[in-house]
C-alpha cells in the first residue's frame, strides 16, 4: 500500500509517497521533469511489497511547502542537500538511491558527494552529468537533442509556451508514451501558481552548479534507445565516471519515460541491483 506522507526539513515540508514497513531496506526514489513522485507508483508497490521501505518525495519546487522563489535556490548543492535532509528526517543512515531524469542528475551528485550514506545508485535515462555536459559540447547529435534547454531557461516565455492551450506544450513532452490520465495529473500540478516556474528553475540554475565527480558506489545505469533527449555518446561515456561496480542496461524501443512506459522491466533491474549489493 502506498501512503501519502509529509517530511519536514529545514528547507520546508516535502510531500512524499511511502510504501513498505519502516524497518525495511531504505530506498529513496527521485522523480524527473515535468513529473512528480507518482511516476514511481509501480516501483513503490513492488519495493514496498518486497521488504523495502521505499519513499519517493515531490522534490524542491514540486512540493508546495518547498518552493523558493530564487533561481539560486535550485543549485545542485541544494538539491543534494534535500536528499540528505530527507534521509535524516526518515532516520536513514544508509540507503539506496534511484533517480530518473533530473532525479538521476541529483542521484549522480549525491552518490559522488556522500558515498558513505548511499548503498547503491540506480540512474535512469540521464547519464553521469560530466558525460552528458561533454556530449552536449562535443557531440552534434546530443547538441541537437538538448536544444530545448534554451527555451526552458527563458523566464515567462517557457511558462507561456508549455501551459497555453490546456498545457499542450507540456503534454507534447511525454510523446504520448504514458497514460493520458497521468499526463493530466502532471499538467494539473504544474498549472498551479508558481509550480511550473519552480520546476523550470532547475534548468535555470544549472550554470550555478559545479562539476560532479566520479561515483564510487555500486551503480546501475539504465538507458533506452528511443530516448529523444539523451543520445548514445553520453550514455556510453558514463562508465568512465563510475569507479565502483558498474552495470549498464539498454532497453530497446523504449522512450525517455522508462519508469512508466517499461515499469516491469525497470523494477526487475532495480531489484536485481539491490539484491546484488546488500551492504
Amino acid at each position: 500500500m502506498i501512503e501519502a506522507i509529509k517530511i519536514a526539513t529545514a528547507a520546508g515540508t516535502f510531500d512524499a509517497l511511502s510504501s513498505g514497513d519502516a524497518g525495511g531496506r531504505e530506498v529513496m526514489l527521485l522523480h524527473g521533469f515535468p513529473e512528480a513522485a507518482i511516476e514511481w507508483e509501480f516501483q513503490l508497490h513492488a519495493l514496498g511489497g518486497g521488504g523495502c521501505h521505499a519513499v519517493a518525495p515531490d522534490q524542491r519546487g514540486y512540493s508546495p511547502g518547498v518552493r523558493p522563489d530564487r533561481v539560486a535556490d535550485y543549485r545542485l548543492a541544494d538539491l543534494v542537500g534535500d536528499v540528505a535532509a530527507l534521509a535524516d528526517e526518515l532516520g536513514w543512515q544508509r540507503f539506496d538511491l534511484v533517480g530518473h531524469d533530473w532525479g538521476a542528475y541529483v542521484g549522480w551528485a549525491a552518490a559522488a558527494e556522500m558515498p558513505e550514506r548511499i548503498r547503491s545508485l540506480t540512474a535512469v535515462s540521464l547519464p553521469h552529468p560530466a558525460a552528458f555536459l561533454r556530449a552536449m559540447a562535443e557531440d552534434e547529435d546530443q547538441a541537437q537533442r538538448s536544444q530545448y534547454f534554451s527555451l526552458l531557461r527563458q523566464p515567462r516565455v517557457a511558462e507561456r509556451a508549455l501551459l497555453m492551450d490546456d498545457g499542450a506544450g507540456l503534454r507534447k513532452i511525454f510523446e504520448w508514451k504514458i497514460p493520458e490520465e497521468r499526463v493530466d495529473d502532471y499538467v494539473h500540478r504544474l498549472s498551479q501558481p508558481e509550480a511550473l516556474t519552480a520546476a523550470l528553475n532547475w534548468y535555470r540554475a544549472m550554470h550555478l552548479s559545479g562539476p560532479t565527480g566520479p561515483v564510487p558506489v555500486p551503480t546501475l545505469y539504465v538507458w533506452s534507445t528511443e530516448d529523444s533527449t539523451v543520445g548514445s555518446a553520453a550514455a556510453m561515456a558514463t562508465a568512465q565516471h563510475v569507479t565502483g561496480p558498474y552495470r549498464f542496461e539498454m532497453l530497446e524501443e523504449v522512450s525517455h519515460w522508462i519508469p512508466e512506459q517499461a515499469p516491469e522491466e525497470l523494477t526487475r533491474l532495480i531489484m536485481q541491483h539491490l539484491l546484488a549489493h546488500r551492504t
